[in-house]
C-alpha cells in the first residue's frame, strides 16, 4: 500500500520528503518565514556534492532504476529533479561559455572605455593649455584705446554694417631683439609699413591699401609719450607713429580718408619672420640675383622658398633693388603678402588646427591689437570670415600718389584717383586692380582716342569699377 501523504509534509508538488520529515541536515532551530519559505529543500552546504547524504537515499527520490521508496512504480517516465552535479551546484566549468565571452566583452568594454575618457581629459586640458598661451602672447593697446575715445567726436562715422577697416602696422624699432637690423635711437618706433586693409561686409573680398611712409599728409596734435601734445602740421606720415603711437596714425588716415578705422594691429620684424618660418617658408622668383648688406640677403635669380630671415630681407630691401625707390620696396611687400597668403590657403593652413597653431603662436608672440582683438577668439573669428575669400579676391594696390611737387623724395596723393578709391572704400564697393603695364597700355589707349576707362572684364554697370596697378594673391610671381 502506497504511503499516504498527509497536509503536514508541505505542497502535494513536493515529491521528494515524506509526511512529517525535515530535510536531512536542516537545522532543527531554524524558524520565522525565511525558514518556513526553505522547508521542504535542503541547503546547499547541507548536501554534499553528488546528492543525498552518504549511505541513504531520500524518501521519494527514485533510486537509479528502480520505483521510489516504499510505493509502486511512478507512472511516466522517472522524475529526476536532482541535477548530475549536485544539489542546484554549478562549477566554473559548466558554465555556458556564452557567458564567458559576454563577460570579457564588458571587461574590454570598460577598459576601451576608461582609457577614452582619459583621452579626452587629456586633449581637453591640452587644448585649454594651448589657448590660453596664444591668448597671453597677445599684447594689448589699451593707451591707443583711451585716446581714441577721447576724439570719438572728430572720427568718422562707419557706413556699411559688418564691413571691416583695419590698420596694419609693421613696427620699424631697432631696439631689444630688432637692433641688429639698424641703429637703435633709443628704441624709437617708426612704421615701416603700413597697410589699410578692408574686408568687404560679404567677406567675398579683402583689399589692401598701402600707404607710403614718406606721403605728406596732414597730422592731428596728438598725445606725446611725455605727456604733452604735439603740434597739427602738415609732414612725412610715418611721423605720425613716431610722435603719437598707434592712436595719432590712426586718427592722421581716418583724417586723410574719411573712413573709420575699426581695429589695428601693430607687428614688428620677429613676427614677421616666425610667420614665414612656420609656414615652411614662401615661394618667390627673382629675375636677377640680389647682395643687399644692409638687408642681410645675398639671393640667386630664379625660382626659390625664402625662410622667415630671408623673406624680411626681401621685403625690406631698397637700394639694391630696383630703381631704389619706395614705391617697388611696397609693390615688392604686396606681391610677397600674396604669395604669403596663398601658401597658407593652398596648404590649408587655415583650416589644420596642426599647422595653424604655429602660425598663430609666431602671430602672436609679436602681435600687438585693440581691444576688439586682443583674444584669441577675436582674430579666430577674423580668420574665419577670410578664409572662404578666392585669392582673386585678396587685391593689393597703393594708393594713388606721385612725387611730391616741393620735393621729390616724399609723395603726394593723386586726386581725384585716391578720393575715389577711398569713397569705394568707406561704402563697401568693389575695386579692381590689374598689373601696372596693362593699366599703363589701357591708359595709353584712352589718350589715343578710345572712350571710358579700363574696367574688371568690361563690366555693363553704367558705373564702372574703379582700377589700379596692383596684385592679387593669385598671382604667380614667377609668370610675370
Amino acid at each position: 500500500m502506497d504511503a499516504d501523504v498527509t497536509d503536514s509534509a508541505g505542497p502535494p508538488s513536493d515529491p521528494d520528503h515524506s509526511a512529517g520529515d525535515k530535510p536531512q541536515g536542516r537545522s532543527q532551530e531554524e524558524s520565522g518565514p525565511e525558514g518556513a519559505a526553505r522547508e521542504g529543500s535542503a541547503p546547499e552546504d547541507s548536501v554534499p556534492e553528488g546528492g543525498a547524504p552518504e549511505g541513504t537515499t531520500p524518501e521519494g527520490v527514485t533510486p537509479e532504476g528502480g520505483a521510489p521508496k516504499g510505493g509502486a512504480p511512478q507512472d511516466g517516465p522517472p522524475q529526476d529533479s536532482t541535477p548530475k552535479n549536485g544539489a542546484g551546484v554549478q562549477t566554473w566549468a559548466d558554465r555556458p561559455k556564452s557567458g564567458v565571452a559576454a563577460g570579457r566583452r564588458r571587461h574590454w568594454l570598460r577598459w576601451t572605455a576608461l582609457a577614452a575618457a582619459f583621452l579626452v581629459l587629456v586633449a581637453a586640458g591640452v587644448g585649454w593649455w594651448m589657448y590660453q598661451k596664444l591668448d597671453g602672447n597677445i599684447t594689448t593697446d589699451t593707451g591707443a584705446a583711451a585716446e581714441l575715445k577721447a576724439y570719438e567726436k572728430e572720427r568718422p562715422t562707419p557706413m556699411v554694417m559688418d564691413a571691416q577697416n583695419i590698420l596694419l602696422i609693421g613696427s620699424d624699432s631697432r631696439a631689444g631683439d630688432n637692433r641688429e637690423y639698424g641703429r637703435d635711437d633709443g628704441g624709437s618706433q617708426r612704421s615701416d609699413t603700413t597697410i589699410l586693409l578692408h574686408l568687404a561686409a560679404d567677406r567675398k573680398s579683402a583689399t589692401a591699401v598701402s600707404l607710403p611712409r614718406d606721403l605728406m599728409v596732414e597730422i592731428p596734435s596728438c598725445s606725446t609719450g611725455d605727456d604733452k601734445k604735439s603740434r597739427e602740421q602738415f609732414t612725412q606720415f610715418n611721423t605720425a607713429f613716431e610722435l603719437g603711437g598707434t592712436a595719432c596714425t590712426i586718427r592722421t588716415v581716418e583724417r586723410m580718408t574719411g573712413i573709420r578705422i575699426d581695429h589695428h594691429m601693430v607687428v614688428d620684424f620677429n613676427g614677421f619672420k616666425d610667420m614665414v618660418d612656420a609656414v615652411d617658408g614662401v615661394e618667390i622668383c627673382l629675375k636677377e640675383p640680389i647682395d643687399d648688406k644692409d638687408a642681410h640677403l645675398e639671393l640667386p635669380a630664379g625660382r626659390q622658398t625664402l625662410n622667415g630671415e630671408e623673406a624680411l630681407g626681401y621685403v625690406r630691401a631698397r637700394k639694391s633693388l630696383g630703381n631704389g625707390s619706395d614705391t617697388e620696396r611696397m609693390e615688392r611687400q604686396q606681391q610677397f603678402l600674396g604669395a604669403l597668403v596663398n601658401k597658407m590657403q593652398s596648404n590649408g593652413v587655415l583650416l589644420n588646427p596642426t599647422r595653424l597653431y604655429p602660425v598663430l603662436d609666431a602671430a602672436t608672440k609679436s602681435l600687438t591689437t585693440d581691444p576688439g582683438l586682443d583674444s584669441l577668439r577675436d582674430l579666430y573669428d577674423l580668420v574665419r570670415g577670410m578664409r572662404n575669400v578666392p585669392t582673386e579676391q585678396v587685391q593689393f594696390l597703393t594708393v594713388p600718389r606721385q612725387p611730391y611737387r616741393n620735393n621729390p623724395n616724399r609723395d603726394e596723393l593723386v586726386e581725384p584717383d585716391a578720393g575715389d578709391l577711398f569713397r569705394q572704400l568707406r561704402e563697401d564697393k568693389p575695386v579692381a586692380v590689374v598689373p601696372a603695364d596693362e593699366l599703363e597700355e589701357a591708359e595709353r589707349e584712352q589718350e589715343s582716342g578710345q572712350d571710358g576707362k579700363p574696367d574688371d572684364a568690361g563690366s555693363e554697370s553704367p558705373t564702372p569699377t574703379p582700377t589700379y596697378s596692383g596684385s592679387s594673391a593669385a598671382d604667380d610671381l614667377c609668370k610675370q
